[in-house]
Order: structure tokens, then sequence, then C-alpha cells
């Protein structure tokens, strides 16, 4: 091998070994919640946490004003934190302590003039490259790739220095990599790339998985992070910017204030998983006693989502409802285009890759045309009506003329939102909506939307129908089944997709939904279910619904609901609105507004464009319990839990518990650490106040008018008030009710899990009905402890002060 090659494959590892501690950044339409330190979780947490501190400059663990407030609440329990503390060698009493932690010093020093104005050319040509089609006028010549796009314009550009390696840009990435890092040996060549990667990492996090995605505007305009690193590398060059690798160890002060804050964030954990795992234990030991509660006026699946633990309450207690919980794209990975969509979207949790493309076809020729009529209006005024505001010569007479009629909109849409939004919902219910005159492509059609087949195989049906069955341990069925997906309602809100379903990629799971019900009312797939041991009735009728999280209504879609079941279909509605205004109730007094107005808050929240705070989001989910719904269905755990169907005695060889454990537990993990890592320090990996904030390019939001792209979740979504977080940062306590063997056997075959365990970025609880359903803690290597044979167990037990979860 030649000289120059061995060189650029030296460069070509050394850039992928420091693209690890790179966390991905989903653009903003289709924002996925992630562990902004995925790259770290190879590590112990504190480890990580104090590595990603020294990279990114990121704080790892709540303030002490934090533990401090949850201390004084009693969220902490005195007796769990008192052997936390005691365990690492502290005797001191918790104020003193938390004085302590307040003194640590802050090490941060000055930022480089020569690299702010490196960073400020580089993100300005990044913003322009990586439009995804905000820009009215784009940059040129962007097929080219990046560096060759960048090499082109940086000779017109008088911000960028002529001299250096910048002044004359070498043909490729690689070369002008090479002779930037030419005064280095090799072995700075990795920490050289990992801290101008760490530079702007919402930039580079969202480059990683637009490249790693391969979608069609990486296709279109591809950008890799060798041509970043050129770039950037260069512009460093120019400026006369040092790019040496940082040395040194983190300071024995700020050691010390992050052992004391991981006792204190592990006594925080502890308080709560003890509640929840007492209860979770208490219920199972009467399971066997309860009597069997007979068929069912409906079934009602949602998302394991944190909200629909709120609503999923209100509606058991209108009826005879059951309710249960299963990932929210209901095991159907697809990619999925709507009638009207230009594009496709991924339907399925960014864990795992489509393997279908399901599309909507139209059913009903009358309300097709209706539609196709009224969306070519509207679209062709706001065409115009566009192109008269952007384009130079016409945008002056059109605000002169146009201006007192759009001062009234806006002051209709301030003043009275709902009433504006009620206006044009009425007008919008004349129009039909794609699933009134659509059915989802579920047949497989022997034909590929680029390399995937449209459609689902006979097989595939049936395994998609019993798999989740088997997932939620199904055995009886009743007359009304309904899938619900969920979506948000905001408006003027550039995060809207962080507020729909997660295991969606950001998306509405409503279409999920009526692909899983159309699977489950062909009668071959039926057939074939009663052979896998599902006694499906043939007057069980199953249909899609969507959970507007925002305001809790509850869409069914019941276009295929025979006339004989109509009865059954008025009653749940029915239902199903005195739960709306039960849940709303709830959910208003968790954001300081009077319950009773429930309804009408969550309402004018949607529609209020100036409303930072529509929802809460999953702020507050702290635990994930997976067991049947009777575990938790008398608890009123809050909102905080994520909660998957699962009957342990229906899954002898525990294969839908391996599914549970691989999937919806590592989504709900890489959630709980997005809320966790954006709260406890929002400058660095969230995204500040929603006020300040600039939409840039359709991909993401800047702090400013400039600046790099912030890749967490803004303010209005986790603090009730300045100082005061609402979301409590806590890493996610998983309770699962199964034989300890079984857990254990799953667990000795995935060591991606072990890994995440053993490294304590989240814990994990069995309670075992097979040994008195006694509770057992995880520790490393596979082994368990019984949760009442730890020391601060025991304590709390003598001294019991932490509230307990509320019963209904």
């Amino acid at each position: 091998m030649s000289t120059e090659h061995a060189i650029e494959d030296s460069i070509e590892n050394s850039i992928d070994k420091a693209a690890i501690t790179v966390g991905s950044v989903w653009p903003i339409h289709s924002f996925v919640t992630a562990n902004p330190l995925s790259g770290f979780e190879d590590l112990p947490f504190g480890e990580a946490v104090t590595q990603a501190a020294d990279l990114l400059g990121g704080r790892g663990y709540p303030s002490p004003e934090t533990f401090r407030a949850a201390l004084d609440d009693g969220r902490i329990d005195p007796a769990i934190l008192e052997s936390e503390l005691a365990e690492r060698g502290y005797e001191a009493d918790p104020e003193t302590l938390l004085d302590r932690m307040d003194t640590a010093v802050d090490t941060d020093g000055e930022p480089d003039t020569a690299v702010e104005r490196a960073d400020h050319v580089l993100t300005k040509w990044l913003s322009a490259f990586l439009d995804e089609g905000h820009a009215e006028w784009s940059m040129p010549n962007r097929n080219a790739g990046f560096y060759a796009t960048f090499r082109a314009v940086a000779e017109y550009d008088g911000e960028i220095p002529d001299e250096g390696v910048v002044a004359d840009l070498p043909e490729t990435p690689i070369e002008a990599i090479a002779t930037v890092l030419e005064p280095y040996p090799e072995s700075q060549w990795v920490p050289i790339f990992e801290e101008q990667l760490a530079a702007l990492p919402g930039w580079t996090g969202f480059i990683k998985q637009r490249a790693d995605d391969e979608d069609a505007w990486q296709s279109a305009y591809p950008i890799t992070l060798a041509g970043y690193l050129a770039a950037r590398l260069s512009l460093l060059d120019g400026f006369g910017a040092p790019i040496d690798p940082s040395t040194g160890p983190t300071s024995a002060e700020a050691d010390a204030a992050d052992e004391l804050a991981d006792a204190f964030l592990s006594a925080w954990e502890a308080s709560y998983r003890t509640e929840v795992v007492e209860r979770v234990a208490a219920e199972s030991r009467t399971l066997a006693e309860r009597e069997p509660s007979g068929r069912p006026d409906a079934q009602l699946v949602f998302c394991i989502d944190t909200r629909s633990e709120v609503v999923r309450r209100h509606i058991e207690a209108t009826g005879e409802y059951e309710t249960h919980g299963y990932a929210g794209f209901f095991g159907i990975p697809m990619e999925y285009q709507g009638y009207d969509a230009e594009v496709s979207v991924d339907a399925c949790p960014p864990i795992l890759d489509p393997q279908h493309h399901v599309t909507e076809v139209p059913t009903d020729t009358e309300q097709r045309a209706s539609h196709d009529r009224w969306t070519s209006l509207r679209e062709a005024a706001s065409e115009v009506i566009e192109t008269l505001k952007t384009n130079p010569a016409a945008a002056f007479g059109f605000v002169e003329s146009a201006g007192s009629g759009y001062g009234l909109a806006l002051a209709a849409r301030t003043l009275v939102p709902d009433r504006v939004v009620d206006l044009l919902g009425s007008a919008d219910d004349a129009v039909p909506d794609g699933h009134e005159f659509c059915e989802p492509v579920v047949d497989h059609q022997h034909t590929y939307a680029g390399d995937l087949p449209v459609g689902l195989t006979y097989e595939e049906k049936v395994e998609y129908a019993a798999t989740a069955f088997e997932l939620m341990g199904w055995a009886e069925f009743g007359r009304l089944v309904v899938f619900t997906g969920h979506a948000s309602e905001t408006t003027n809100n550039p995060y809207d997709a962080s507020l729909d379903c997660g295991a969606c990629a950001g998306n509405p799971g409503g279409p999920n939904a009526r692909v899983l019900a159309a699977i489950c009312n062909d009668p071959a797939v039926r057939t074939a279910l009663r052979d896998r041991g599902f006694e499906v009735p043939e007057d069980t009728v199953f249909l899609a619904g969507e959970h507007n999280t925002t305001t809790d209504e509850i869409e069914l879609y019941d276009d295929d609901v025979p006339e004989s079941h109509a009865g059954d279909l008025d009653q749940l509605r029915a239902d199903l609105a005195v739960a709306r205004e039960t849940a709303t109730a709830e959910r208003a007094e968790s954001m300081g507004v009077d319950g009773s107005t429930g309804v009408d808050e969550t309402k004018r929240r949607a529609a209020d464009w100036a409303e930072t705070r529509p929802e809460w989001g999953l702020a507050g989910n702290a635990g994930f319990v997976v067991g049947p719904r009777e575990l938790t269905s008398d608890l009123d755990l809050d909102g905080r839990a994520f909660l998957h169907s699962y009957d342990w005695s229906t899954d002898p060889d525990g294969d839908a518990l391996e599914a549970i454990l691989t999937g919806p537990m590592v989504v709900t993990q890489w959630i709980n650490a997005q809320y966790y890592f954006s709260t406890v320090d929002n400058a660095v990996y969230g995204s500040g106040s929603k006020v300040t904030q600039n939409p840039v390019g359709n991909v993401g939001v800047y702090q400013g008018n400039g600046g790099d792209l912030m890749t967490g979740l803004p303010l209005q979504s986790l603090m009730a008030a300045d100082g005061e977080p609402y979301h409590q940062p806590l890493r996610l306590s998983t309770v699962v009710h199964a034989p300890v063997e079984l857990v254990t056997d799953v667990l000795a075959d995935h060591e991606e899990l072990t890994e995440l365990l053993d490294n304590d970025w989240l814990s994990l609880t069995v309670v075992d009905p097979t040994q008195d359903h006694r509770a057992f803690d995880y520790e490393d290597g596979l082994e368990w402890t019984p949760v009442f044979a730890r020391p601060e167990a025991q304590a709390r037990r003598e001294a019991p002060t932490a509230p307990a979860v509320a019963d209904d």
C-alpha cells in the first residue's frame, strides 16, 4: 500500500473512532429523543459524564438547588440518602454536603476569538448547505457535496482569511485534513478529531445522522464528517487557531462534588423506585385471588408513552374497559406515505430499519374529489401569498395592501386562539380527511418503493398480529378492540415532532394503528391466529384511533365498523368524552390551571400560537413497568411511567420479554436520558428558551441568530419556572413482573443490555411471582439482590418517610 493511501486510511479510521462520541441529532421536523451521550454508554455513568464534561462542557448531575428542593419536598427519602452517603464515606448532614457541592469550581476558560470567527464562517455555510426546503434561495451546486461546494465559494467569502490551507483548498477533504495535521503525530489525530467534532455537537450530530440514514436529502446533497472536518480544520488553520488536543485531569474538587451528586441522585432514584416496586409487588400478590373480570366492553391498546398512563386510568374508570400498553408503532416497521404527502416518513423507532412501504389509496371517489378540490384551492392561495411575501418586487406592496387584514388576523389568533381554531376547524370538517376516503395498502403488491416492498405478505401479517398479542399476553377479546396511536396538536411550534410518537420516529402513530387494525380484520389472518392459539371471536371488530396528547381527545377511525356494533361504538365515544374531561382536569392542574377548565384550557393551548408550553410531553418520566395491566390499574402513577403489557405465564421461552427489553426498554432509556440531560444542563444538552430560538433550514434551531444547532429539549418542556424543574431528572427505573431466571436468560443473550445496566444508565428490578412476589434488584454481572436485603431498603422500612404513590 502506498504511503498516500495509508495516510488516507488512517485519517478515515481516526474519524470513525472519534465520531463514536458524537450523539446523533435528527432534523427537528422528525425530532427523535435520544441520549446525547450515547457514544459514552460503554462507560460507567460517572465516568461518562466526567468525560463528556471535559469534551462538551456539560454538567452531568442535577444542581445542589435541585437536590435541596427534592429533599425539602420529601421526594428523597432521608433514610435512603443516609445509606447512600455512608456507602461513600460521608457522615456530614445533607445540608452541609449540598453547600460543599455548591463550592465546586467552574474551570471553563474564556472562548478563543479565532475559534469563534472560524465557527461563525463554518456555521453560516453549514446552514446554507444543509437547508431542507426552508430557504427561498438555496445554495448553488449543493449536489457536488459539502466540501466541494465550500471549496467553490470560499474564495468569494470576504470573511475567510487569505492565508493557510483555506486560502488554497486541496481537491479532496482527506488531502485538506492531512495538510493541517502534518505537524501532529498520528497518536493525536483521534483526540484532535474528537475535540473538533465536539466543538459544534449539534451540527456534527446532525451530519452523522444524515450520513448514516442516507435519506433523500443526503442522496441529493451529500455531506460527510470528513468533509466537515476538512472545512473546519482549514478555517482554524487560516484564522491561526490552535487545534492541539486538551490535556489535564478533572480537579479533585470537581470529582468530590460529582461523587456527592451521585449519592443524592441514587437516593432520589431509589426513593421513587422503592415506592413503585412496593406497590407493584403488593398488587402481584393479589392477582391470583382476583375474580375473573369477564369479557370487557372494549379493549384499547395505547402506546407505552407516559401520557397514555393518565388517560388510560380515566377511561377504565368510565366502564368495563381494558387498556393495554404496546410500543406506539404497533410492531409494524414501515415507511409510510400519506395521500397528500410528497415524501414518505419512517414510522418505526430509530433502532429499527423500515421493512415495508405503506401508502394510502382512495376508496371513495366523491370524497376524494371534494378533498382534492379544496386542497388545490388552499395550496394555490398559499403559494400566491408566499410568493408575494418573499418576492423583493412585490413584498412592500403586498404588506401595504394586506397589512390591516393581517393585523386583525394576528389579533384574533392572539386574543381568542381557540375560537379561531374552532372556526377554521368547522371549515376543515367540510373537507374529508385522508383516512375518511383512503385505506392503507396493506396487502403485498409485488412491487417496490425504492428498496422496500410495497405492502406485507400474508405470512408477515400473521406474524405481526400474533407478535402483538404474544407480547401483551392476551387471552380474551372484546367486541371492539381499538389500536390507539397518538399525536400532539400545537401551533407555531418548531418542536411539534418532539410531542408526537417517539416509537414512530417523531411522527403520528395513527397510520401504524390503522395498518394493524386492517391486518387483524383480515379473515385469513384471523384463521391463522386461531392456529397460533388466539381465539378471536367472530363478533370482535378491530379499529384504529388516535389520541391527541395535547387535548386528550381520541378520534376513532370507524369507517369499517359494522352496523351491528353501532351501539358499542356510541357508548365508547360517550365514555371517551367523559374520560377526556377528567383527564384534562388532572393535566390542567399540573400546569397550574383550574382543573374545571381542563378541556377548554387544553384546546386553547393547542391553538395558541404564542403558547410556549402546549403540554408537558413526557416530562416527569422516571419508570418503565412491564407486566399485566392489573399490576398498575389501581395505582395513580402520575403520568411518570411507561407501561408495557406483558404476561410471563404466556411466555415460557421468554421470546416476548426479549423483544420488550431489547426494543421498548432501549427506546424508553433514550427518551429518559434526553429529558435527564436537557434538564441538568439545558445550555449544553438542551435548546434554551423557545422565546429566543430561531429555526434554521427546517433542520433545527439556533439560540440567537447563529452558531451551533441546539440539540435537546427547550426549557419550557422541562422547567416550571427559572431554577425550578418540573421534570425530575432521574435515570430510568425499569420494573419487570416475571421470574428472575427468565429475565436473567434474556439478559445473558444481550451484552448491549447488560452493558447499560452494569454501567448504571438505568436500573432494573424484577418482581418475581414464583418467589412469593419478592423483588430483586439487578447488580453487576447478572447478579441479583433481594430488595429488602439492601441496607437503604431496610432503613426505609424501619423509618418510612417518603410519600406513597397515590391510589385511585
